[in-house]
């Protein structure tokens, strides 16, 4: 009986951490961060290299790629996606506001096959903040 009772002591601790963590409004921000890049901008299809498969190499994820698509009538066109997990070549601030403007810092423009996203302040934030959560990797 002493084992069911602290067993069951356990799991309510638990589930009680576990509620507050999903209600602290940092957790519930990256959260949503997460969704948008991986469920809405799919930003892993160009960010991220692939195996010679063409599978995504999700031990590299958003360490940036060349593009394997290219424009059919000549155009800027990127040759390759930088990496932006860790944000690497932008600040926190820097990134939301270029995912609120479609604008990098000094009036520099991003080249299609990029989209000039027109986040809200919300959302550009929560997509830097998970993404500077995500650390920079070496390959």
């Amino acid at each position: 009986m002493k084992k069911i009772l602290l067993s069951l002591s356990i799991v309510i601790w638990l589930a009680l951490a576990w509620g507050c963590a999903a209600s602290d409004p940092h957790v519930q921000k990256l959260a949503r961060g997460k969704y948008l890049i991986e469920n809405v901008g799919m930003c892993a299809d160009c960010h991220t290299p692939r195996t010679q498969r063409g599978e995504l190499d999700l031990a590299r994820s958003l360490q940036g790629s060349p593009l394997s698509i290219a424009p059919t009538v000549p155009m800027p066109w990127a040759q390759a996606a930088p990496a932006i997990a860790g944000l690497p070549s932008l600040t926190e601030a820097e990134a939301a506001k270029f995912l609120q403007t479609g604008d990098l810092p000094a009036g520099r423009h991003v080249r299609p096959p990029m989209p000039p996203f027109r986040l809200s302040r919300e959302d550009a934030e929560a997509v830097a903040a998970y993404l500077k959560t995500l650390g920079s990797k070496q390959s």
